[in-house]
């Protein structure tokens, strides 16, 4: 089980993600854009230096849904290589079987 300190930093992280998405969408069009000038792509760079760096999503971290557990992840089930055995093996997940030849 992860700590509950570090799943809410995630929590929180993914918050800002969804509130400054299309404000940071906007600005770094205007810095990609070959219309805009160099006034306008400066400006707009440093609007997104202001903003908190926990609003970009590659600060964010893909988490076990019930643990909290950082590493073997499955991104399809959202679950860690260790919940999801214990999910495979009850029967849970429709499909998947556990290996044997």
């Amino acid at each position: 089980m992860a700590k509950k300190s570090m799943i809410a930093r995630e929590n929180k992280r993914a918050e800002l993600v969804k509130r400054f998405n299309e404000k940071r969408r906007v600005l770094k069009e205007i810095v990609r854009s070959p219309n805009s000038n160099f006034e306008e792509k400066e400006k707009a760079q440093l609007s997104l230096q202001k903003m908190p760096r926990d609003a970009s999503p590659v600060r964010q971290r893909n988490r076990c849904k019930l643990t909290g557990r950082p590493h073997g992840y499955y991104r399809k089930f959202g679950l860690s290589r260790n919940k999801l055995r214990e999910a495979v093996m009850r029967g849970d997940v429709p499909g998947l079987s556990k290996a044997s030849w």
